[in-house]
């Protein structure tokens, strides 16, 4: 009887595994679309950047369902459309979470792209962790990204600031005579975790090339209407080179504030706050000979690149420094899907990581078993209101200038 018993309910667990094996694969075969979902900065003090984002991801995928007409997914047998679903984050890192929570459990997406800044894209990390769904990110600082949790279902693309930081030295050794090349160097870098990471990386690559250290190093808040203690600061130290970290609207606060009081240096550098169109706007040709950092250029001479800034160009009448980075960031995953031929998250981060992404718009990707992939870092200086390129360096490319003070300009 026991026996009776215990077939029974064997036979019973078997049924049960049969059917939901069968609900699952019909709910497969239902399956009409691919559903990619991103928060984005679409308000908020980021938004600039969070519209050229947006631009990016819905081109490559308007251009992948051009070229395929959707995604193969053998495991399924078909070829589904794909779909992207956007959530704003407003800027905030205390509401990006939420809106990967609600792509979830409202939107049911099946991957996720990323919003940007590591303050906003770890805490949506932390929720792709929560429900095992596959986020291919970027904009995220390595430091923070390894700093914490070890994440088993993103992938961060970004660039390594010990490689943004040796950028100016680099330039200086490459470009200028000896006797031209800067000597008092100030740092002004905004008093956040990016600052103190670019901090460290610039003393660490102040020492390899053998240069003094910085005259002045001042932190500061951003988001401030007055720098001119840091400017005065700066002049009495005579520098005749600064690199800068901060937001656009700081960016052209202090620069127009180095002007007023009459600091002049022959080489600006800034990061995250003077590549923007906005910067060139507001002050015209007191931008001139400002260098920027960047994620990509339409100069590059890689595929599609060119085409890329130009289709830009055409929609927005500017350039933009960022949009090559999240082409290819969803290239990347709509190819990844196609190439696993399955929905299964851990499987396509599994082919990303273990591909080697070649002739992207912004060359080579490859990951590392960890999922960082890093990027080479971009310089550009403002010349008649373009964006020239500077670094990479690459045969005809653009040789820097160094201003000359703003009385002979």
């Amino acid at each position: 009887m026991k026996g009776e018993r215990v077939f029974k309910w064997s036979g019973i667990t078997a049924l049960l595994i049969v059917i939901c094996l069968m609900a699952l694969g019909a709910s497969a075969q239902e399956k009409k679309e691919i559903l990619i979902g991103a928060p984005l900065c679409i308000t908020g003090p980021a938004s600039m950047q969070g519209l050229e984002q947006k631009w990016a991801y819905e081109q490559a995928l308007a251009d992948f369902m051009k070229a395929k007409g959707g995604i193969l997914v053998k495991e399924i047998g078909k070829k589904l459309p794909i779909k992207l679903i956007l959530q704003d984050d407003e800027s905030d890192p205390g509401k990006a979470p939420a809106a990967m929570e609600r792509l979830v459990r409202v939107e049911n997406v099946d991957f996720f792209l990323s919003t940007q800044y590591d303050h906003l894209v770890y805490p949506c990390a932390l929720i792709a962790e929560k429900y095992k769904k596959y986020h291919h990110a970027s904009v995220c600082w390595p430091e923070t990204w390894f700093g914490g949790a070890v994440f088993k279902w993103s992938t961060d693309l970004f660039g390594n600031p010990t490689e943004m930081s040796s950028v100016p030295f680099q330039i200086f050794k490459t470009q200028l005579p000896e006797a031209q090349r800067p000597k008092r160097i100030g740092l002004f870098l905004m008093d956040s975790p990016p600052g103190e990471i670019m901090r460290k990386r610039f003393n660490e690559n102040k020492a390899k090339y053998k240069y003094p250290d910085f005259v002045v190093d001042e932190p500061f808040a951003f988001g401030a209407k007055d720098y001119s203690s840091l400017v005065m600061k700066a002049k009495a130290a005579k520098i005749d080179a600064l690199m800068l970290l901060g937001m656009t609207e700081d960016s052209i606060t202090l620069t127009r504030q180095m002007k007023e009081n009459d600091l002049s240096v022959k080489y600006f550098h800034g990061w995250a706050g003077t590549w923007a169109s906005q910067f060139y706007e507001a002050l015209g040709k007191d931008a001139e000979y400002v260098l920027a950092d960047g994620f990509w250029s339409e100069q590059y001479p890689y595929p599609g690149a060119k085409e890329l800034g130009e289709r830009f160009r055409k929609d927005f009448k500017r350039t933009s420094v960022t949009i090559g980075l999240f082409y290819t960031q969803a290239k990347i995953l709509l190819e990844a899907i196609e190439k696993a031929g399955t929905l299964d998250g851990a499987k396509v981060r599994d082919v990303v990581i273990k591909t080697h992404w070649k002739n992207t718009a912004m060359g080579d990707v490859k990951y590392d078993e960890r999922g960082y992939a890093p990027f080479v870092s971009v310089a550009l200086q403002w010349w008649k209101g373009e964006q020239k390129l500077v670094y990479p360096f690459f045969k005809g490319g653009w040789q820097a200038k160094l201003a000359p003070p703003w009385d002979k300009r």
